[in-house]
C-alpha cells in the first residue's frame, strides 16, 4: 500500500481541523505583463491571472474574506481559513502595500494560514523580511508558479525564468521558516511522463513543503488556445492524466504535503480539455483509480 500525505490530513493533524481556502485578489499584476519581463503573461494564463475563483477585485480585504466566507460557510460552519492571494503575482508591488493587505488579512479572526501565490523572481530581501515578520504572527505558505523543469518547455509557456530562480528562492524560504508549495502543469505541449517526473523530482529535491499538480487548461483569450486551434498539440485525455497521477503520488516523498491532485478550469472559459469540467466526476474516476492501485492518504502513516 502506497500513502500520500493530503492537505486535508496536515491541516487536522496541526491544526485539529480541516481549514477552507478563501481566494483573495489584491490588486497586482505581473512583471510579466507589464514588461518588466513580457507581455501578455504565460502562455495559459487567462485574464484573470490564474484568478478564476477570487474574489472580484476591491481595497477592502475584509469585505472579499467576508464575501468568500459566505460562499463556503453551508460546508464550514464554524470553521477556519486560510487567506489566499491568488490573482496574478502577489508580492509584485510596494511593501508598504503589501504589509497593509497580508496583515489585514493576517488579523481577521477566522484566518488560521496565510497563503501567498507569487513568482520565484519576485522575492526579493524585502519580501522575505516582510514574510519573516508575518510568519511570527500565524503561518505564512508561498506558492510559487513553477510549472515545470523542461527548460525548453518553459520557454514555449513563457514562464521567464530559470529553473535556478525556483531553486534559489525555496531555499531562502525555507532558510526564514516559510513553507512552500510548487505548482506543477501535467499535459504541456510535447512533455513525455518523464518530463512530468524529472518536474517532480526537482522540486522536491529543492526542499518544498508542497505541491500541486495541475492538468493543462485551454482557456479563451490565451496564447495556449491559439495554439491548441492551430493543432500544435492535443490535450491529454481524461485516462492519461489520471494514471500519470497515480505514478506521480508513487515517487512524491511522503513527508511533501499534497495540495492539489487536479484543478478545474473556468467552465465559461474552458476550450479543452472539455471532459475535466465535470469535477465530480472526474475526483470520483480519481478516487476510484486510486484504491484500485492501493494508493491511500497518509492519515495511517507516521510524519
Amino acid at each position: 500500500m502506497i500513502h500520500y500525505y493530503s492537505l486535508n490530513d496536515y491541516c487536522r493533524k496541526t491544526f485539529g481541523h480541516k481549514l477552507y481556502k478563501l481566494s483573495l485578489d489584491g490588486g497586482m499584476t505581473c512583471p510579466n505583463r507589464d514588461g518588466k519581463i513580457g507581455t501578455g503573461g504565460c502562455i495559459f494564463c487567462s485574464e484573470e491571472g490564474s484568478g478564476e475563483f477570487a474574489e472580484k477585485r476591491c481595497g477592502d480585504i475584509t469585505f472579499q474574506l467576508e464575501n468568500a466566507k459566505r460562499r463556503v460557510e453551508h460546508k464550514n460552519k464554524g470553521g477556519k481559513y486560510i487567506a489566499y492571494f491568488q490573482s496574478f503575482t502577489n508580492t509584485y508591488a510596494p511593501i508598504p502595500y503589501l504589509e497593509k493587505i497580508f496583515t489585514e488579512a493576517l488579523n481577521h479572526p477566522d484566518v488560521e494560514v496565510f497563503s501567498v501565490a507569487t513568482r520565484p523572481d519576485c522575492l526579493g530581501d524585502d519580501v522575505l523580511r516582510l514574510f519573516e515578520k508575518l510568519n511570527r504572527i500565524k503561518p505564512v505558505w508561498v506558492e510559487l508558479g513553477f510549472q515545470t523543469s523542461n527548460e525548453k518547455s518553459a520557454l514555449y509557456i513563457g514562464r521567464g525564468y530559470e529553473n535556478g530562480v525556483f531553486e534559489k528562492a525555496v531555499k531562502d524560504l525555507n532558510a526564514i521558516g516559510i513553507k512552500t508549495v510548487a505548482h506543477i502543469i501535467l499535459g504541456l505541449p510535447d512533455e513525455t511522463y518523464d518530463d512530468m517526473e524529472n518536474s517532480v523530482k526537482f522540486v522536491c529535491d529543492c526542499g518544498i513543503w508542497g505541491i500541486k499538480l495541475h492538468l493543462l487548461h485551454v482557456l479563451k483569450g490565451t496564447g495556449l488556445a491559439k495554439e491548441y486551434e492551430r493543432g500544435a498539440f492535443r490535450c491529454m485525455d481524461e485516462n492519461e492524466y489520471l494514471c500519470t497521477v497515480c505514478r506521480l503520488l508513487k515517487i512524491i516523498p511522503r513527508d511533501v504535503v499534497i495540495h492539489r491532485l487536479t484543478g478545474d478550469g473556468d467552465k465559461r472559459r474552458l476550450i479543452a480539455p472539455l471532459w475535466s469540467g465535470n469535477k465530480k466526476e472526474v475526483l470520483n474516476s480519481l478516487a476510484k483509480m486510486l484504491r484500485e492501485q492501493n494508493i491511500v492518504q497518509g492519515s495511517e502513516c507516521e510524519y
